[in-house]
C-alpha cells in the first residue's frame, strides 16, 4: 500500500480545521482570557440648573448636565449652603404694573395677551411665577397722562371726597382681576405719585407739598381707595405714603420731608386705617439708598413707629447696604426693595450682572422682604409716559405688535428668582465672596434654591456644598445660574 505524503499532510490540516470548528462551537468549553467589560457609570442628577448668559446664548435655559452630590475632593472654591441658619421670609419678586403697561399689553390680541399674563403670573413649567406687584394710586409717570382719583377744577375742593372715582384706572382694575384669577395670593403694593392738585400748595401735578390742612382728607383718600379696590375684589396688602418723596421734578410728583411723612402717618394715615379697621401695611420712605436717615427719622418718632411696618428703597443713589443699616437700627421693622429701572441705553450683560448683584442678591442678603424691578411693559418707543416722565425706562416686556412681544433683561433678572423662590420662602445661610455673588433660600416645600452671579471677568468653577457633600459646576463671566435641589 502506497502513501502519498502530500495527501497525508492535506488530510491532517483538514482534520485540524474541523476539530477547531467543533471546539469553538461548544458552549461547554470556557473562553480563554474573556474581555473585561466595566458597567457604565451612572451619575444621579441631584441638582437642577437654569442658566442665563450675558451674551444671551442661554436665556433662563434649563441645563442638561447632571450634577450629583459627592465627596471627591477638589481644589475649587466652595459655596456652602446651611439650611439651619434662617433669616427673613420672602414676600415675593416682581414689577410695577403701570398704567402704561396695561395699555400696551391690551394691544396684544386675546390669545397672546392671555398667554403673556399666564407666563408672567402662573406657576407652570413655562411661567416665571411673579408673586408681587406694585401699582400706582392714580397715575405714575409711565401713564399716558397724569391724574388722580379726585381731580377738580382749579379753586374747587371736595372735603368729603364725594367725587372720588377709580374710573380712570378701570383697565388696570380689569387686568388685576385677571392676574388674581391666575395667582390669587399675589401681593399688591400701592403708591401715589401725587395727591390731588387741590390738596397741594402748587396748582400742578408736578412738585409741591401736601397742605397740612388736607392731611386728614388725604388719609381718607387712601382709605376710600383701599375700600373701593376691595369692593372690586382687589386686596391691597401695603401702601407707601409717597413715591420718591425727595424727587419733586417728575410728572406727577410731590415733595414730602421725613418730618412731614412722620406727621402724616402718626396724625392722619395711621389713625384713619385704625378707625376703618384696615389691615394694610404702611411702608415708609420708598426712595434711594443714599438717605437711610429718612426712614430712621420716621421710625424714631414714637408716635409714628407703631403704624409703620417698615421702609422701602430704590437704588438710583447710595448702596444696597442701606437696607441693613436701617434693619439693624430697627430690627422689628421690615425692609423692602420696591423699584429699579433698566435703561433703553443699557447693555444686556451689564444690566444682568448689576441687577442680580444688587437688586436680587444684594437686597435679599440685606434683609429685604421683596425685590421689584420697575416697569413691566412698554412699547418699542419706551412709552407711554407723561410729558416729562421717564423716556428711557425699558420694560421687562416690549410689545412689538398685536401678536408679538420681546422679553428684555429685566424679565430674566426677576425670573431667576421668582420662578424658583415662591412667597413664604426663607433666606438661608450661604457664604459669599470674590466673584461669585450668591443668595440661598429654602422654599415652603423644602426645596433649596441657590442663585449665583459670576461678577468677574473669567469663567469660575466652584462647588455647591450642602450637608457635607458637594456638586461641582461652573459659570461663565457675566452669567447667572439658579440651582435647585431637594
Amino acid at each position: 500500500m502506497k502513501f502519498n505524503l502530500k495527501n497525508i499532510i492535506k488530510a491532517f490540516f483538514i482534520m485540524a480545521a474541523v476539530m477547531a470548528q467543533v471546539k469553538c462551537s461548544s458552549s461547554s468549553d470556557p473562553v480563554e482570557n474573556p474581555p473585561v467589560v466595566n458597567p457604565p457609570i451612572v451619575v444621579a442628577n441631584d441638582v437642577d440648573f437654569w442658566l442665563t448668559k450675558g451674551n444671551q446664548s442661554a436665556l433662563l435655559e434649563k441645563q442638561t448636565v447632571k450634577l450629583g452630590f459627592g465627596t471627591t475632593v477638589n481644589a475649587y472654591a466652595n459655596i456652602e449652603v446651611n439650611a439651619a441658619q434662617k433669616y427673613q421670609t420672602v414676600d415675593g419678586f416682581g414689577y410695577t404694573l403701570t398704567g402704561g403697561s396695561v395699555d400696551v399689553i391690551n394691544q396684544l390680541n386675546a390669545t397672546k395677551r392671555t398667554a403673556l399674563l399666564q407666563e408672567l403670573f402662573g406657576n407652570g413649567e413655562n411661567s416665571i411665577g411673579v408673586s408681587y406687584i406694585r401699582i400706582s394710586i392714580g397715575a405714575s409717570d409711565l401713564n399716558a397722562t397724569p391724574f388722580t382719583y379726585n381731580d377738580l377744577a382749579i379753586g374747587e375742593t371736595d372735603l368729603n371726597l364725594d367725587k372720588f372715582s377709580l374710573e380712570k384706572d378701570k383697565n388696570l382694575i380689569v387686568m388685576l382681576k385677571e392676574i388674581l384669577a391666575i395667582n390669587p395670593k399675589i401681593l399688591i403694593l400701592a403708591t401715589p405719585w401725587s395727591a390731588p392738585i387741590w390738596m397741594k400748595d402748587v396748582a400742578s401735578f408736578k412738585g409741591g407739598k401736601l397742605k397740612t390742612e388736607y392731611y386728614d382728607v388725604y388719609a381718607k383718600y387712601f382709605v376710600k381707595y383701599i375700600q373701593q379696590m376691595k369692593a372690586e375684589g382687589i386686596t391691597i396688602d401695603a401702601v407707601t405714603p409717597q413715591n420718591e418723596p425727595l424727587h419733586d421734578g417728575n410728572n406727577p410728583s410731590m415733595y414730602m420731608s421725613a418730618t412731614d411723612q412722620a406727621n402724616f402717618i402718626k396724625n392722619s394715615l395711621g389713625p384713619a386705617f385704625k378707625t376703618a379697621n384696615l389691615n394694610v401695611k404702611i411702608i415708609a420712605y420708598d426712595h434711594n439708598c443714599d438717605n437711610p436717615n429718612y426712614p430712621k427719622t420716621i421710625l424714631a418718632d414714637a408716635d409714628a413707629y407703631p403704624y409703620v411696618d417698615g421702609s422701602a428703597f430704590h437704588l438710583y443713589a447710595g448702596d444696597i447696604t442701606a437696607l441693613l443699616n436701617v434693619y439693624n437700627s430697627y430690627p422689628a421693622k421690615n425692609v423692602y426693595f420696591t423699584e429699579q429701572w433698566t435703561s433703553s441705553q443699557g447693555q444686556f450683560e451689564g444690566d444682568l450682572k448689576w441687577h442680580l448683584r444688587n437688586v436680587i442678591i444684594g437686597s435679599m442678603r440685606n434683609y429685604s422682604k421683596n425685590a421689584l424691578e420697575w416697569n413691566l411693559a412698554n412699547n418699542a418707543s419706551f412709552g407711554p409716559h407723561t410729558d416729562g416722565g421717564c423716556e428711557m425706562c425699558k420694560g421687562a416686556i416690549t410689545i412689538t405688535s398685536g401678536n408679538s412681544f420681546e422679553r428684555n433683561v429685566a424679565y430674566y433678572i426677576i425670573a431667576h428668582a421668582s420662578k424658583f423662590v415662591p412667597m413664604g420662602s426663607t433666606r438661608i445661610e450661604s457664604n459669599s465672596g470674590g466673584s461669585l455673588q450668591n443668595v440661598a433660600f429654602i422654599t415652603p416645600s423644602g426645596s433649596k434654591v441657590l442663585i449665583v452671579e459670576n461678577d468677574g471677568s473669567a469663567t469660575e468653577t466652584f462647588n455647591i456644598k450642602f450637608n457635607g457633600k458637594w456638586v461641582t459646576t461652573s459659570l461663565d463671566a457675566g452669567s447667572v445660574g439658579t440651582y435647585t435641589w431637594k
